[in-house]
């Protein structure tokens, strides 16, 4: 057992003088960086017998000790500080024997949260988390705040600390993985934007993954929560609760939507903030995006016709519900960031009129029965690709149209033949993308240049 007693409140990087890293990504990468300019020796692993950054890491720290290749738990040292990367699961028997041993396993959220000084605004959820971290970013730079966003967007957070970066706020965005490592989350303001099933290949329940966003909310001055979550009901521990939802607020400090008539508000109590009509994402769901991000940012009392101007100008993110092309009366959506089930099903439920929906890819342990509460009679065809496709059928079976494809560029192709004037093409897999791409980036790319090949890319 480990002969190193600690305290997880205070500093880490004052009571070790050596730490090993887990994992030789990008995250990975940037924890070496911080430690060696903290003073510590570090010693790097990684399962994969040559990490893409392997060779570059090298060549800047040449003295360091990096061991590539199949984990070996004999090798690493429980008194040693260790750091994860958000990829390394903590089921992972390296990680579970050196826990038995005694050592302490942080991420390098942990360790720039126990630096920072500056206020920090924190956000998860299964989605929306990179359009919120992305508009609450804007909504602060445009204010006139030096503002860092980082953590699973952006820069690694590291990189800001080792840098000597200077900013007024930071907007994290904090996946379950990362949260995971990270002991407590001292933000002004920390949103759990939405719960739904995602990653069940890595958790044992839902429970689990639950419990594993909610550690954002240990040490949060200000929890923002939408109003009806199931999942969310039970589970708060900050100062005070800030809710957001697609009705009138419950009182002056929720956000919500109320009708005038002028038209639909976003309001804060029963003060308005802008028209629902001139927010320019597509779609219920980035409307509630927007009424959290408003959420998140009242703590700064920012002046209001300069959040209204970010909101206007923000054209959202691309992947994630992009326009496309518009060709002969047909829309073509690219949803290619829906990993997941609850992803697609808002997009489904988003859009009006006729849909040709494309999806598919792999499932990562999710049930697709839950899709079923999304399927109207609006969607006129599933055309089917990838790994899982055969459980998407089976899930769905009876429900529509199914159909299936070769590859992505067929299915665009199938997609031309059946979408007819006024309808959209919506390609929102409610999958992972590995099995046929690098990431869901490649993928929605690759969606992209299929419909320019296509039917052409006219906006």
């Amino acid at each position: 057992m480990s002969s190193h007693s600690i305290s997880p409140q205070a500093n880490l990087i004052e009571q070790y003088g050596s730490a090993t890293v887990i994992g030789l990504g990008a995250t990975g990468y940037s924890v070496a960086r911080y430690l060696l300019a903290r003073g510590l020796g570090v010693t790097v692993f990684d399962s994969r017998d040559v990490p893409p950054l392997a060779n570059e890491f090298r060549r800047e720290f040449p003295s360091v000790t990096t061991v590539f290749g199949a984990f070996n738990p004999e090798q690493i040292i429980a008194d040693d500080l260790i750091v994860a990367s958000p990829g390394v699961s903590l089921k992972e028997p390296l990680l579970r024997e050196a826990k038995r041993n005694g050592a302490h396993i942080v991420g390098d959220i942990e360790l720039f949260l126990q630096e920072n000084t500056k206020p920090a605004i924190a956000i998860t959820g299964s989605n929306g988390k990179s359009t919120v971290v992305t508009l609450v970013g804007k909504m602060c730079q445009d204010s006139g705040l030096e503002t860092l966003v980082a953590g699973n967007i952006g820069k690694p957070a590291l990189d800001a600390l080792t840098d000597s970066q200077d900013f007024d706020v930071v907007v994290l965005e904090l996946s379950s993985f990362q949260l995971e490592t990270t002991y407590q989350v001292p933000a002004q303001a920390a949103a759990i934007l939405n719960i739904s099933a995602d990653h069940m290949d890595r958790y044992d329940s839902m429970g689990d993954y639950v419990l594993a966003k909610a550690r954002i909310l240990r040490g949060a001055k200000r929890a923002v929560l939408p109003s009806h979550d199931e999942w969310l009901q039970q589970i708060t521990n900050a100062n005070i609760v800030t809710n957001f939802e697609l009705e009138e607020p419950a009182n002056d400090s929720d956000f919500g939507l109320t009708r005038k008539s002028n038209g639909r508000w976003l309001m804060k109590g029963q003060n308005k903030l802008m028209r629902v009509r001139d927010i320019p994402l597509i779609g219920l769901h980035n409307v509630k995006n927007v009424l959290s991000a408003f959420a998140l940012v009242d703590f700064l009392a920012l002046p209001l016709d300069g959040l209204i101007s970010s909101v206007k100008s923000f054209d959202g993110l691309a992947h994630r519900m992009q326009t496309v092309s518009k060709k002969n009366g047909v829309r073509w959506v690219n949803d290619s960031k829906a990993t997941n089930i609850g992803a697609t099903s808002t997009a489904l439920q988003s859009l009006e009129g006729g849909v040709v929906w494309i999806a598919g890819g792999q499932a990562k342990g999710a049930d697709f029965g839950d899709l079923k509460h999304s399927i109207s009679d609006n969607i006129k065809q599933l055309i089917l690709i990838g790994e899982d496709a055969d459980k998407i059928e089976g899930a769905l079976r009876g429900l529509l149209p199914i159909t299936r494809s070769l590859d992505l560029s067929a299915a665009v192709a199938e997609a031309a033949n059946t979408a007819q004037r006024g309808d959209v093409v919506l390609f929102s897999p409610a999958c992972a993308s590995f099995d046929m791409f690098r990431d869901f980036e490649h993928r929605g790319n690759e969606f992209a240049a299929c419909v320019s090949d296509v039917v052409g890319s006219a906006l």
